[in-house]
């Protein structure tokens, strides 16, 4: 449960962004970018990478100054942004975390040194107001929410990774509990569980709040407004992420329909000007016509980035199991085994989530299913033709800057044609210029989407995802959903994106106490699990506890991920029922052009219709045109069926 001390903040909070402009590096990343946001809010910052939203935030707290525009707050504001250096030394979490309230330490300090009865009085009485007495419990309740035990709250901060001291520099924000707490992707460092925990402190968060963050399942559960940043510009809607998408697509129905309304007037007007400009008695109507032409300021059509594209290669069938272990054991260090007695099987119709603490195990279990690892004992069985596509994030970190995708490509598929290694990059959203950029000009984003189609050049029969959404926006997320739910093979992956979890996971396995065990209960009774609203079968079943209504809720499952299964195939066939009919209907219109060209202009008929008789040229074309209204047919047929399909 979170905890808040009871404060005063302003109630009057309220935050003007005013035509703020930003340029770095000639760039223009902001343009008068504008936002009233209302006191005590707690407001989702979005937008595609790229857009400005940490640029917007740096804004906020004074590391930027903007080029044009104002950001109005009121006077005596406390700002609380969490800094990017992790920090460290011998100091230990809960020390760090306490030293985050600096007007608590200056209280403590100076009644050791006042010597006025009045003063040391005064002193007190603040001390009682900010709960100074109660303070070091709330931030053991704040490190224990993100991790720390009471052992490691206690350890030297140097002992730990760059991950968990980002985590304590975290903790240390939110005990100071600032008048305006600004966040930037504060989740980035957190697992599934200490990101759960975070969500409920936000949710109560006293004082206005705003967090840049794709984590779908925190803006809907957390925030009450989404700013959005786009263009340069930004956009206030009232609600959560989904309510703003729900409000985007109708703005972007009401922009299309202008835009095609104003369109055809342009044309109108086009036409009356080419008509009556040069003549005489109309001439000066057509001068006014050019006027207004010339004033009509063009609305950009909505579009969807062509390139936020994700579509993984179907691999061949093998028989199951792909993989199997058998009371396997596995580690870094020998006789130091990080797991023991792993008992698990991985079918091709699989879709299976680790879930479980940081540092419990999880990407090594990975690591094992991928190769990368082997047993210190036990069986690891697989199949001999087994491809397993692994992601991690040091293959993002191992792109070669000054090189652009197709060289990449090409170094992993050496004896490829050059239109195989592009057809692979196409897949990805690389094509044009995208697939000859250098790599370093590439967002993290686009790296992402790199490194996903460089371990997937060879159909793999697994996707092995370890967080593979830590770069990702928002909608590429979503797009990554998909092609994951329309790809054939099987899916493991390590996440703490809810959202990605249960769109695309039907197997849950918890990584915890040194071993691996299936966890037959859903992610919202894990969840449950997590803040500790389990249910007494949900105990029985993380501990492994064998049962009818298990054996019941197994079966269940299983039936589920063979409904999925078949779904999926179902959605396959589809696709190819759809992309067979295109290019039915594609060859039989270039044969129809060609008859056409035959039989209107001989002279430049080429190929198998030139020099054929008028009669039999029509009779060719009627049984073209037949067969055309056939392949539509079919092709509308089942692109209805896929997007019923597609609906959830």
């Amino acid at each position: 449960m979170a905890y808040h001390r009871r404060l005063w903040y302003p109630v009057r909070l309220m935050l003007t962004l005013q035509d703020i402009t930003v340029r770095l590096g000639g760039n223009v990343i902001l343009d008068r970018a504008s936002a009233a946001i209302p006191p005590k809010s707690r407001v989702g910052l979005v937008g595609r990478n790229g857009a400005g939203k940490s640029t917007l935030l740096k804004v906020m707290t004074g590391e930027i100054e903007s080029d044009g525009g104002t950001f109005k707050v009121p006077n005596d504001t406390r700002i609380g942004y969490l800094a990017q250096d992790a920090p460290g030394g011998s100091v230990t979490p809960i020390e760090t975390v306490l030293a985050a309230d600096q007007e608590r330490l200056a209280l403590l300090q100076e009644a050791d040194e006042a010597s006025d009865p009045n003063r040391i009085a005064d002193i007190h009485d603040r001390l009682t107001l900010i709960d100074a007495h109660g303070a070091p419990a709330r931030a053991a309740r704040i490190l224990a929410g993100l991790g720390f035990d009471e052992e490691t709250q206690n350890q030297p901060m140097n002992s730990f990774s760059g991950g968990w001291r980002m985590r304590v520099a975290l903790g240390a924000l939110l005990f100071s509990e600032p008048d305006l707490l600004l966040l930037d992707e504060p989740s980035n460092h957190l697992d599934l569980e200490a990101e759960l925990w975070l969500e409920s402190f936000l949710k109560t968060y006293p004082a206005t709040l705003v967090v840049v963050s794709h984590e779908r399942d925190l803006l809907n559960n957390v925030v009450d407004h989404i700013l959005h940043v786009q263009g340069g510009r930004s956009t206030l809607y009232p609600g959560n992420y989904d309510a703003f998408e729900r409000q985007r697509r109708e703005r972007q129905a009401q922009i299309e329909a202008i835009r095609v309304k104003q369109e055809s007037k342009r044309k109108e007007l086009q036409a009356y000007v080419d008509r009556w400009r040069y003549k005489a008695h109309t001439a000066k109507q057509a001068q006014s016509r050019m006027k207004a032409l010339a004033r009509m300021e063009p609305i950009a059509a909505v579009a969807e980035d062509p390139s936020l594209s994700f579509d993984f290669p179907s691999p061949d069938e093998l028989r199951p199991p792909l993989i199997s272990l058998d009371d396997a054991e596995v580690g870094y260090v020998a006789d130091t085994p990080v797991l023991s007695h792993l008992n698990l099987r991985i079918d091709p119709d699989d879709r299976i989530a680790f879930v479980g603490r940081n540092g419990n195990g999880k990407t090594t279990l990975a690591r094992l299913l991928s190769g990368h690892l082997d047993p210190f004992q036990g069986q690891v069985g697989a199949s001999t033709k087994l491809r397993v596509g692994y992601f991690a994030q040091h293959q993002i970190e191992d792109l070669v800057s000054d090189q652009n995708a197709i060289q990449h490509m090409t170094r992993v598929m050496p004896d490829a044609k050059p239109g195989a290694v592009r057809s692979q990059l196409g897949r990805f959203g690389f094509s044009g210029d995208m697939a000859t950029r250098a790599v370093g000009g590439l967002s993290g984003g686009e790296r992402a989407r790199l490194a996903l189609a460089l371990i997937t050049r060879d159909a793999p029969h697994i996707l092995l995802l370890d967080e593979p959404t830590n770069h990702l926006d928002v909608d590429a997320r979503e797009a990554l959903v998909q092609a994951l739910n329309a790809y054939s093979g099987a899916v493991i992956i390590v996440s703490h994106d809810r959202h990605l979890l249960e769109l695309t996971a039907d197997r849950l396995v918890y990584v915890a106490d040194g071993t691996a065990n299936e966890f037959s209960g859903t992610l919202d009774d894990y969840q449950d699990l997590v803040m500790g609203r389990e249910s007494a079968d949900a105990k029985a079943t993380t501990a492994n506890v064998t049962s009818g209504a298990r054996a019941d809720k197994s079966a269940n499952k299983k039936e589920q991920r063979r409904a999925a299964a078949l779904q999926r195939e179902q959605n396959k066939n589809l696709r190819q029922a759809v992309s067979e009919a295109e290019a039915e209907m594609f060859t039989l219109s270039d044969q129809r052009s060609a008859i056409d060209q035959a039989l209107f202009k001989p002279s430049e008929a080429s190929g198998p219709f030139k020099d054929k008789p008028m009669s039999d040229l029509m009779k060719i074309r009627a049984d073209i045109e037949r067969d055309l209204a056939g392949a539509e047919a079919r092709w509308l047929k089942a692109s209805e069926a896929l997007e019923q399909a597609d609906t959830p």
